[in-house]
């Protein structure tokens, strides 16, 4: 019998994150102060996040230990199984061979609690006794939720109001660890309120969303702000994922010649491809592909720049590609990968030639999903679908070029909770949202006065 999926014993949970800092040949460009323009210090940040947290944001070290309570924690469901997804293979009569990492078996069904249990940790021994943060499908505020009850931190998440109205069995999900959650804008700050003065209708962003977080944290001495994907930290936390994949991939007896991730702001494709990056600075040729929205085409489409990371404006500038802080993009049911900007650290990567993005249409990424769950029968959040739909075209271009491949990507979490989207899907009421080109350029107005990166890149608008 083929063996279907690689399970690793708990005894080699890895014991350290790995922080690709340490080995990216072009450093980051410094993370800038909203008001003075200038490189922020830890003083800076300290209103928002636990100085660990800091330190890590800033950390070269290569491997940073991961404490005995973190990976206590982590046993709940890590490691998590890496999949060989024969149906699909079979289905798609490709020579290439599938794998998956299936990091939906976590309590919260995404791959978000293996840094959201790291961030709960660490604001717990610094003190904190409330955590504000934002989601958009709900992923993160409820793995938060979730992580937050583990510490007996009091949790706040706004949501992106098109997303609690879409997805009610995520607000449950937070409600049910303890949670609250409100939709974004809100009349809660004074950012969500600005918002709906001028909008009363907005279906909100992340960009929004964060900004109601950030002021709710920074106006109370007790409370920190925790963000669920684009901060270096973050991506930090969850190379578990990456550094578990090789040990499986080596079991396998493979390695990949193509990874590939659903990608909003960075976490979940950061966390898989971020320790074979380093193989590919060190000389392996790997294809690492990073998948967007073309409704929300950050890599594909906008500038490397440098932006606020919300819309209000309060907290740092950020060297990243960008649509702009004031980008608010359609209601796609992949509420997750709806987020303006991308991690300084994936964007870096991406000038650096050492991965690449592309993009594709919301009908696609559906259609993807519904073939992988009837191939393979996990049924797949929306935002994973981006990451299913170039795995098939891969697999065909595979197939057409008669070439043996190992394609490897990330199962970033379930849909269960997302079967209003597929309802939509199947009866025929969703459509794809080509971006026009004057939108992406009305957004960039906002960010033409800021200060400009030295690698600077204007995007593809003409």
């Amino acid at each position: 019998m083929e063996v279907k999926k690689i399970v690793l014993p708990e005894s080699e949970l890895p014991r350290q994150w790995y922080n690709i800092q340490a080995d990216m040949p072009t450093p980051l460009e410094p993370v800038l102060h909203p008001g003075t323009g200038e490189p922020v210090g830890p003083d800076d940040l300290a209103p928002f996040f636990p100085m660990p947290l800091i330190e890590q944001e800033v950390s070269q070290e290569r491997f940073i230990d991961i404490p005995e309570e973190i990976l206590e924690k982590y046993l709940i469901w890590r490691p998590t199984p890496l999949y060989r997804a024969y149906g699909l293979e079979k289905h798609l009569d490709t020579p290439a061979k599938i794998y998956f990492k299936n990091e939906g078996v976590s309590p919260a069904g995404s791959h978000k609690p293996n840094t959201a249990i790291a961030q709960a940790y660490y604001n717990k021994i610094s003190g904190t006794k409330k955590i504000t943060t934002e989601t958009g499908a709900g992923q993160w505020g409820s793995a938060l939720a979730f992580c937050c009850s583990l510490f007996g931190i009091e949790c706040k998440v706004f949501m992106v109001k098109i997303s609690y109205d879409q997805k009610p069995y995520r607000r449950i999900m937070m409600e049910t660890w303890g949670a609250t959650c409100v939709p974004s804008p809100s009349t809660e700050t004074e950012s969500g309120r600005k918002i709906l003065e001028k909008n009363p209708d907005s279906p909100g962003s992340l960009g929004i969303a964060i900004s109601e977080a950030a002021e709710a944290a920074a106006l109370d001495e007790d409370t920190k702000y925790s963000l669920g994907s684009v901060l270096n930290h973050v991506l930090l936390h969850q190379t578990v994922n990456g550094l578990e994949c090789q040990k499986q991939m080596a079991i396998a007896g493979d390695y990949p010649d193509m990874i590939i991730g659903c990608v909003g702001g960075g976490s979940n494709f950061a966390g898989l491809c971020l320790p074979f990056v380093r193989d590919k600075i060190n000389g392996k040729d790997i294809d690492i592909l990073g998948v967007e929205p073309a409704s929300c085409p950050t890599m594909t489409r906008g500038p490397f720049a440098y932006d606020f990371g919300d819309t209000v404006q309060k907290l740092p500038l950020a060297p990243m590609y960008t649509l702009g802080h004031s980008f608010v993009p359609a209601p796609i049911h992949a509420g997750g990968l709806r987020y303006h900007g991308m991690s300084p650290i994936v964007s870096q990567l991406v000038l650096d030639n050492l991965i690449r993005a592309e993009s594709v249409q919301q009908l696609e990424t559906f259609q993807a999903g519904i073939t992988f769950a009837r191939t393979e029968g996990f049924i797949s959040a929306p935002e994973t679908d981006h990451a299913i739909a170039m795995v098939i075209r891969e697999a065909i271009k595979a197939k057409e070029e008669g070439k043996e491949k190992v394609i490897l990507f990330n199962w970033s979490g379930h849909g269960l909770v997302d079967m209003a989207a597929y309802e939509s899907y199947l009866s025929g009421q969703l459509s794809d949202h080509a971006l026009p080109e004057e939108e992406i350029r009305r957004a960039l107005e906002d960010i033409a006065p800021l200060p400009k990166p030295k690698q600077y890149r204007p995007g593809t608008i003409s």
